[in-house]
């Protein structure tokens, strides 16, 4: 058999395995363990998958993992968020469409929180939506714009997500974030210029605020604007040092942790139960994506043995005679298709052993692509019919949204990504600039 259907097999059969249900980390590990053995042998393959064990637990910057994941638990189980969407409330609600540009806001600081899209979109619709709905806000107009700010969860630094990109691409993580960042405030900018514009246009879609919810003391705003702060502060602290080059990344990673461990103990909303579910959920959480990248390195090994992704390439360049931006507008369509029924981190870890080395034959930056992956990973689960958000929306939304007013809610702002999409695609320095200054410096 060619090294080339043997990879075909593999390939086909880990989706084989995904179709059943089984466990994503399961389905890929279980392919690539068999596919070694039967390749090389019991001591091949038993040696194939120890050194991806040792190469995930000497990889020093999957400590931030852990960390990040502690410090968003602490501030969502803290409600400090909540004290963040009481700030936007007041400053913003007396603009047109004003409460869903500030729960933008919210999502972009949830983002700095967490790194995790479903955090973003479980904070918007416990608090934002609720809130929206009863000033009289469009149902369409508020579910669409709770499902975009979310999206932005996986890419606006600490991103968990692209933590698992950089393992698996071999990629520096500080870069990846910083790249992240200026690509993850145009896409908000975006989402803000478009619900200004719409709500000039029908402002019945997002009214002002009554005056006597808009009549508060002075002295009451300030304190709020104090308390919605505490996020960026927290956010700060942890950045900056790193931007400076005075901490690593892990070292930042753990200040991030203990600031905002301290907030929720200043605030006095550090309880036992606070504690206990947010190392829970870290733990949970944390052990998922080693598993997953445990199984990615294992699976990439055995297609780098088999050299099939050089044989890919000859596929397409050679016999195909497709471009190289002809490949990678494919491959991001190919993602598109995926997002219908698996997550972002699934369609990472089942496209990277193919995908990443050939980007970067083809001739393309690694950290750029990263950014094209996680804008696309987030088009794929909001576009209809079976986008991953949609349902998770459906599932967290009162009963009067229904999946129809999920569905043309997020089509507009699927625009906006795409448009934003293909702005970096032809414009890489607005995702490059910014690590290449860091860095360079």
């Amino acid at each position: 058999m060619s090294y080339e259907m043997i990879a075909t097999l593999m390939f086909s059969s880990m989706m084989l395995m995904l179709l059943t249900g089984q466990r994503v980390f399961g389905a890929i590990g279980f392919v690539a363990v068999v596919a070694a053995m039967l390749l090389w042998g019991d001591r091949g393959g038993y040696d194939l998958g120890f050194a991806a064990a040792m190469k995930l637990m000497k990889w020093y910057p999957l400590l931030t993992l852990p960390m990040f994941i502690f410090m968003g638990y602490v501030l969502s189980e803290s409600k400090i968020a909540d004290d963040l969407y009481r700030m936007f409330h007041v400053w913003m609600g007396g603009l047109r469409g004003g409460l869903a540009i500030g729960t933008i806001g919210l999502m972009v600081l949830i983002s700095a929180m967490n790194g995790l899209s479903v955090a973003g979109m479980a904070i918007g619709s416990t608090i934002a939506l609720p809130e929206l709905l009863k000033r009289g806000y469009d149902k369409r107009m508020v579910t669409g714009v709770i499902q975009a700010g979310s999206s932005l969860g996986i890419l606006v630094p600490p991103s968990v997500v692209l933590v698992l990109y950089a393992m698996i691409a071999r990629q520096p993580v500080g870069q990846l974030w910083l790249a992240g960042v200026i690509p993850g405030l145009m896409m908000a900018t975006m989402f803000v210029a478009y619900i200004i514009i719409r709500c000039r246009m029908t402002p019945t879609l997002g009214p002002v605020l009554a005056k006597e919810d808009r009549d508060i003391p002075m002295a009451e705003k300030l304190r709020l604007l104090r308390a919605g702060l505490l996020p960026l502060v927290i956010f700060a602290v942890m950045m900056v040092p790193f931007v400076n080059g005075w901490t690593s990344l892990v070292e930042s990673s753990a200040i991030g942790a203990m600031a905002a461990f301290m907030a929720a103990v200043v605030k006095g909303r550090m309880t036992r139960e606070v504690f206990e579910n947010s190392v829970r959920n870290t733990l949970g959480i944390t052990c998922m994506f080693m598993w997953i990248i445990l199984a990615a390195l294992a699976f990439g090994a055995v297609f780098d043995g088999l050299g099939a992704v050089k044989a890919i390439e000859n596929l397409f360049t050679g016999q195909l005679g497709l471009s190289p931006w002809m490949i990678l507008i494919l491959m991001q369509l190919s993602f598109i298709v995926m997002g219908t029924f698996l997550d972002d981190t699934a369609m990472l870890v089942i496209v990277a052993p193919l995908y990443v080395p050939l980007v970067g034959a083809l001739g393309f930056d690694l950290i750029w692509y990263g950014v094209l992956y996680t804008i696309t990973t987030q088009i794929a689960y909001m576009t209809p019919p079976f986008g991953y958000n949609l349902f998770l929306m459906r599932a967290m939304a009162p009963p009067e949204i229904t999946l129809r007013d999920i569905y043309s809610s997020i089509l507009p702002f699927v625009l906006v990504m795409v448009a934003a999409l293909a702005v970096i695609m032809a414009f890489p320095e607005i995702a490059l600039w910014l690590p290449g200054y860091v860095y360079g410096n």
